[in-house]
């Protein structure tokens, strides 16, 4: 029997997480006074002080990838080749993720491939509607490589408005899933929210992801507050390979929605992972906290818990057959 249950809703039709938010925990919806602090008067901290190191990707890097690769292209948009086919998570490849691009959290790194290098894509899967993981532009732009979009139920609507072929958008609710390219993928629960406005909070659905590509079982956790569909996941669906697990944007304000990184090692243990992958950092600073934070504390904690890290940096490739723990690249030389 099945563990995993379609996704809650209001009255009015809007989703819910399956755990109550706490009376003391923020909703993780928009801080007016932060993100004032982070357009006009962000602490240095939150920056790095040295350009990011990036490994470029050409069209020919990729057209010779072998099977089983992984690329981290930043923040939570990672390229994969399956079974001879490449897919794509959460693609953002804007500048700054705010509605506008004049103004708002300018990315720190360039792309290590350009979005008109990319190859032909098997899929894109996305997590939910937040700017800091669908991008317009790219995904307009992808739509001419792409065969198909997978989305959490709401999500594949708004990419129809954008003029993205009906036919290549798939839709689901928790639980759900499709059998494509040698590959099963499951959409299933996340502890977050959703909306691009202040007027469409919650009229989408935001979600994880369950990759079996037959070979290994990949979990990508899009957004996330720690919650007990962790475990729940892992039971079902585990034991995991890689879990992609968001650390970073983190706050004490909104545990709820976001993950620290003392959770994001939680919920690797929940899934049964056997390597993890931070993601959801280096790129952008959507929060307060030191821009290398996340990756010195999940670091620390993967040392004291015996957890097999893995820190590859933007561009570098991950072979999902024998997984390299990378280097600390974010440090200063």
């Amino acid at each position: 029997m099945t563990e995993i249950h379609p996704a809650p809703r209001t009255a009015d039709g809007r989703f819910t997480n399956t755990t109550p938010r706490p009376p003391s925990a923020t909703s993780g919806g928009p801080d007016l006074k932060l993100i004032w602090t982070l357009l006009f008067n962000p602490p240095p901290e939150t920056r790095p002080t040295r350009p990011v190191p990036v490994q470029p990707l050409s069209r020919a890097d990729l057209a010779n990838a072998p099977d089983n690769s992984l690329y981290r292209l930043g923040h939570s948009t990672v390229l994969m080749k399956l079974n001879g086919g490449w897919w794509l998570t959460d693609p953002v490849f804007c500048d700054r993720t705010f509605p506008v691009q004049f103004m708002g959290p300018k990315r720190f790194h360039a792309p290590p491939v350009a979005l008109t290098d990319l190859p032909r894509l098997r899929g894109v899967i996305l997590s939910h509607d937040h700017y800091d993981h669908l991008d317009r532009r790219a995904v307009k732009a992808l739509a001419r490589i792409t065969d198909l979009f997978l989305c959490p139920l709401g999500v594949g609507d708004r990419l129809t408005g954008w003029g993205i072929p009906a036919e290549t958008v798939r839709q689901f609710d928790w639980g759900q899933g499709i059998s494509t390219g040698g590959l099963r993928l499951t959409a299933t629960p996340a502890q977050h929210f959703s909306g691009r406005s202040l007027k469409d909070g919650n009229r989408s659905l935001w979600c994880s992801w369950v990759i079996d590509t037959g070979l290994h079982r990949i979990f990508f956790s899009g957004d996330s507050g720690y919650f007990d569909g962790f475990a729940a996941i892992g039971r079902q669906f585990g034991p995991f390979d890689l879990t992609m697990l968001e650390t970073g944007a983190y706050d004490a304000r909104w545990p709820y929605v976001h993950m620290h990184p003392e959770q994001t090692v939680q919920a690797h243990r929940d899934l049964q992972g056997r390597w993890l992958l931070p993601i959801h950092n280096g790129t952008f600073s959507l929060a307060l906290h030191g821009w290398k934070d996340p990756f010195e504390r999940v670091v620390a904690l993967a040392d004291s818990n015996n957890i097999a890290l893995t820190t590859p940096m933007m561009g570098e490739r991950l072979d999902l057959t024998a997984p390299h723990r990378g280097s600390h690249w974010w440090r200063e030389k």
